[in-house]
């Protein structure tokens, strides 16, 4: 067992560690954090295959944006552990049929002839580009499915747009147009108040008129 066989292991055993942690952790904050300890270490099994541009894809998209991103949205949501944790038994049928259709999904692929003959690696020149090679791929033999991906992130925007612009009442909403309209004096009011010495005069004028009629 050389060097990177060791590595794959290591790798593919925090992964998989990480990988449990995300569903079983009682904390979300600890889950994105497992997370991202799953992208790091999945980034070191690309780097074992020579795959370095999509081994730094992982850890600047997704470590570096995607997960800040879902690090600060958790921290600042005030989100109820108990209330989540509802209907967890309840599906947990379901989700346990799901993961072993994944799981005989896996076995199938590894036990594919191309997977299973044992046929070591191929190890590329120096010069070799898995870049060049990857974006060569993409619009040649795989343009259709990337163009497809496109258009399905595409209408993801647009439908994250349109349910955010929603009209709701329970929401306040600027209308800029009237916001544009608006004139001084709409919005300011000029009031005559009195000094501080003429409504204690004014006091005492009260009180003495008070007085007077008292008597």
């Amino acid at each position: 067992m050389n060097f990177e066989t060791v590595l794959f292991y290591l790798f593919a055993a925090v992964t998989v560690f990480a990988a449990l942690r995300v569903i079983t952790a009682r904390n979300p904050l600890h889950a994105v954090l497992f997370l991202v300890l799953a992208f790091v270490s999945s980034a070191g099994i690309w780097l074992l295959l020579e795959a370095e541009f999509l081994a730094i894809a992982l850890v600047l998209v997704y470590v570096g944006a995607v997960m800040v991103l879902f690090l600060f949205v958790v921290m600042m949501l005030d989100i109820n552990i108990e209330q989540l944790r509802k209907g967890f038994w309840q599906w947990l049928p379901l989700g346990a049929l799901l993961a072993g259709l994944i799981g005989v999904q896996m076995v199938w692929v590894l036990g594919a002839e191309d997977i299973s003959a044992g046929t070591a690696a191929v190890k590329h020149a120096a010069d070799y580009d898995n870049t060049k090679e990857l974006g060569r791929l993409i619009y040649t033999d795989y343009v259709y499915p990337f163009e497809l991906a496109a258009v399905l992130l595409l209408l993801a925007m647009v439908a994250a747009i349109a349910l955010t612009l929603r009209q709701r009442r329970d929401t306040k909403r600027q209308d800029i147009d009237k916001q544009l309209k608006v004139k001084r004096e709409d919005r300011v009011r000029i009031v005559s108040v009195p000094s501080s010495r003429q409504a204690n005069a004014a006091q005492d004028v009260e009180a003495s008129t008070n007085g007077h009629t008292a008597d």
